[in-house]
């Protein structure tokens, strides 16, 4: 029996930038199997130590086996983290209250 290929996307996006990558990959292969295959990381020159994985936004480990259909997401560190911008909003707004 062979192994039939499926298709894979590898997404990065950041501002002004947004790239998608089409893999073929067989049973078995990883998360980076596809991002080494993609050659995304090379391209838009990032840097692999700061990088994490996702698919369908759900964080993902290098070694998690793929399947038809996933879409493999880069995803880099938050410039701030989204509950204490919140917070830092609402204290330059000050206390509305709806009327």
């Amino acid at each position: 029996m062979t192994e039939m290929p499926f298709r894979v996307a590898v997404i990065y996006v950041a501002p002004g930038v947004e790239a998608i990558v089409e893999v073929d990959a067989i049973p078995g292969m990883t998360v980076a199997d596809v991002v080494s295959r993609s050659g995304a990381i090379g391209q838009l020159a990032l840097d692999p130590a700061i990088l994490a994985f996702a698919i369908h936004g759900q964080r993902v480990r290098p070694e998690t086996p793929l399947a038809e259909g996933d879409r493999v997401e880069l995803t880099r560190e938050l410039l701030a983290d989204p509950k204490a911008a919140r917070h830092a909003r609402s204290r330059t707004r000050g206390n509305r209250t709806k009327t």
